[in-house]
């Protein structure tokens, strides 16, 4: 069925059943039709329309609901019987309880980062649900020892931040958001990451986090798989849009505009626009920008990009290896957060399984000529051990996995933001009865993991550890961690840098085709005859 006509994200529908297959409209559009499909809602509010939901903005993450026909799902996981690797083939000592889940980033370099799970938040940066939940995502991510991002445009969107000439010399929130981190960190796993986009170098966002906020590594952003035209987000009062625009950003409509100020007032629209510039990286400038994050103090200098053509997948790979960036990471189409345009999310960019084999693809060829390759980070989507593993497999080109760590952004939210909204039910003793009856109405309770992390952490859950924070640790170590071990174990791989290439297969030809994972008939007509 087409999804040309009718989109959740957009909140639009269409009146029959049988739409025409090639735009989705339906086969007979009639006059007095009340139902706003894409077409009649885009006549009705424009460009409203071209992004999720305005009225759900703050209170959800959006992505992409298309199906690229090549996922995760067309491979498949080989378990093993015969042996094991990365500990005693034992079958007092080969259970998945032993696997070893943890990681290190920037492996290469002088100051590795040690991670306990192979998976990281990446950039959640001004719009509006990273900020409402952000003590939740900060306290479990470092309680479950990972990195977490923060994200572009925090100190522009900041309206406590204090400018001088240009540069922001304070902001109350990005000190926040770092403090929201350490104060849960154990010093050793995971770090704080600032992320920063064309706004931000032009503010010295990195400047003031190196040095005023003791923070330790940067992340230069080229994009995001979800949208290739800057961070986007939404403001709802003109004093607001007015600000913005004053801070240098490009905010739509101008709300300087008289025109515009009485059409907002009068309730013709609710909010605006707020955009960031696009960068236009160049090799040279790449690399002693690097150079100079590095003397300014930097320990860890990473790059995030999004899903552009091929050859821009090699231009990035290239200036990764010259620079000697501690970990790259590819943000393959179909993903999203805050506020990206649906069409973006749906028909722009690479998918994840071409970007990734085309990142491969260039790390096989930097490797053939001797030189660095990044430790890699994909994202785009992923929310379980399964795709996890599958992706440590496929960057497996000889010696271990190349993807040191999964960036994720929408499953933490989800899981941060279901933690507390549930306490929050259960504090207004508003549960659903159903809840009620299996799990009960006690936090304490139905938050599985509560006792054992005030046990391990000697902190209160609730109090001193918010219930987003503790949902979003269960989901990383008890969902995630504990499933990725038993997965791990299955193949007889109990540490990550034993996961290899043959750890997979593929389940048809084009899978096969696109990544050069064997399909799973051609390994058996190659290996089984031998064996006999």
């Amino acid at each position: 069925m087409s999804i040309e006509n009718s989109k959740s994200t957009t909140g639009t529908s269409i009146r029959v059943k049988d739409p025409t297959p090639i735009n989705g409209m339906c086969p007979v559009c009639i006059e007095d039709c009340n139902v706003l499909c894409e077409v009649g809602k885009g006549a009705l509010r424009g460009r409203e329309v071209l992004y999720p939901s305005p009225e759900h903005f703050g209170k959800c993450t959006a992505a992409s609901n298309k199906d690229y026909f090549l996922d995760w799902s067309h491979f498949q996981v080989m378990a093993e019987l015969i042996g094991a690797k990365g500990i005693e083939p034992s079958s007092d000592v080969a259970f998945f309880e032993n696997v070893k889940v943890n990681t290190v980033i920037g492996s290469h370099g002088k100051n590795p980062i040690k991670m306990a799970l192979p998976c990281h938040i990446a950039g959640l940066g001004s719009t509006a649900v990273a900020k409402t939940n952000w003590k939740e995502l900060a306290s479990g991510a470092a309680l479950a020892g990972v990195c977490e991002v923060i994200g572009e445009n925090v100190c522009g969107m900041d309206h406590d931040s204090v400018y001088s000439n240009g540069k922001v010399q304070s902001s109350p929130d990005m000190m926040f958001r770092v403090k929201s981190y350490t104060d849960f960190w154990d010093g050793t796993n995971g770090r704080i990451v600032l992320q920063t986009n064309v706004e931000d170098q032009r503010a010295g966002t990195d400047d003031y986090g190196l040095s005023k906020l003791n923070v330790e590594v940067i992340e230069r952003k080229w994009g995001q798989g979800a949208k290739a035209i800057g961070g986007e987000v939404r403001l709802t009062t003109l004093e607001r849009a007015l600000e913005l625009q004053s801070r240098g950003y490009i905010v739509m409509p101008d709300p300087s505009d008289p025109e515009v100020q009485q059409a907002f007032k009068s309730g013709v629209f609710k909010s605006f626009e707020r955009h960031s510039r696009v960068g236009f990286p160049e090799y040279k400038g790449f690399v002693e920008d690097i150079e100079q994050l590095r003397e300014k103090g930097a320990k860890n200098v990473f790059l995030k990009t999004g899903a552009y053509k091929p050859e821009i997948v090699a231009f990035t790979m290239k200036c990764a290896s010259d620079a000697k960036i501690d970990l790259l990471t590819f943000d393959a189409a179909g993903g999203g957060t805050g506020m990206s345009p649906v069409t973006h999310m749906n028909e722009l960019s690479s998918p994840g399984i071409w970007l990734f084999s085309q990142v491969i693809a260039c790390a096989k060829e930097l490797k053939a000529q001797g030189r660095y390759v990044p430790d890699l980070s994909f994202a785009g989507g992923f929310i379980n051990e399964s795709q996890m593993y599958k992706a440590f497999a496929m960057s497996d080109i000889g010696q271990g996995p190349l993807v040191k760590s999964i960036g994720m952004a929408r499953g933490p939210i989800t899981a941060a933001m279901k933690g507390k909204h549930f306490a929050e039910l259960a504090a207004k003793n508003q549960l659903p009865q159903s809840f009620v009856d299996q799990y009960g109405n006690d936090p304490n309770k139905f938050f599985i993991g509560a006792m054992s992390i005030e046990e391990k952490f000697r902190k209160k859950c609730g109090s001193e550890i918010p219930w987003g924070g503790v949902s979003l640790y269960t989901y990383f170590h008890d969902r995630i961690g504990e499933g990725l071990k038993q997965l791990m174990a299955g193949t007889r791989k109990f540490k990550l840098e034993c996961i290899e290439n043959e750890d997979i297969v593929a389940l048809s030809e084009y899978a096969s085709k696109v990544t050069g994972v064997e399909t799973l008939d051609a390994r058996a007509a190659r290996v089984m005859k031998a064996l006999l």
